[in-house]
């Protein structure tokens, strides 16, 4: 039966970290051996490269045997030279470019990856009931004034309201003759009485 500790900043049995089954020497060792390997696969790695590029060297460049060339062969074997060192140096320049355009497109990517990971964090959405004037707040800010309640907008019509309406239809008769009475200042003064403004 296995008795649990609980880890409490006075029980020092709990607090000490479990002991290294390796001694403090054997690491020091293993480290210094594993430094020794690194330095010789260095070395022979160097020393591979230059086997392999005086290997290259030797198949696209022999030695030249200049000695008992007349004049015309030493001056064809200038033109030969001076072409191929042409259609190297073309090469060279393509090379560097698709290096240069390698190191900016990595560059470039590394930039996207850095922004990417940094600033866009996933947000916890929740849902929201939004009323439909609350979304057009949202969407026009102080531009939408009107109210989409539609039973808010409607006219609440009485009786008497209904009654004066009808007294207003049957006082006006002829259209036109309201028009060219409410014309002009006195026609103003008429509504400003109506109204009530004049007392």
């Amino acid at each position: 039966m296995a008795i649990f500790q609980l880890r409490r900043p006075g029980n020092p049995k709990v607090d000490q970290k479990p002991k290294s089954k390796i001694s403090a020497s054997r690491k020091l060792s293993l480290k210094i051996m594993l430094l020794n390997r690194a330095i010789e696969d260095l070395e022979k790695e160097k020393q591979d490269r230059e086997e392999e590029k005086n290997r290259y060297l030797k198949e696209k460049h022999p030695s030249l045997q200049l000695s008992g060339l007349s004049l015309g062969e030493l001056q064809n074997l200038c033109k030969q030279l001076y072409s191929k060192i042409d259609v190297v140096d073309e090469e060279r320049y393509d090379y560097e470019d698709k290096v240069k355009k390698h190191n900016k497109d990595i560059n470039e990517l590394k930039l996207k990856v850095q922004d990417l990971g940094g600033k866009f964090k996933k947000p916890a959405l929740r849902k929201v009931r939004v009323s439909a004037d609350e979304m057009m707040r949202a969407l026009l800010g102080s531009k939408h004034k009107g109210s989409m309640d539609l039973r808010a907008n409607l006219k609440s019509v009485k009786k008497e309201d209904i009654k004066q309406e009808k007294v207003l239809t049957t006082e006006v008769g002829d259209w036109r003759k309201n028009v060219e009475a409410m014309s002009g200042m006195e026609g103003r003064k008429k509504m400003f009485d109506a109204a009530g403004g004049g007392q």
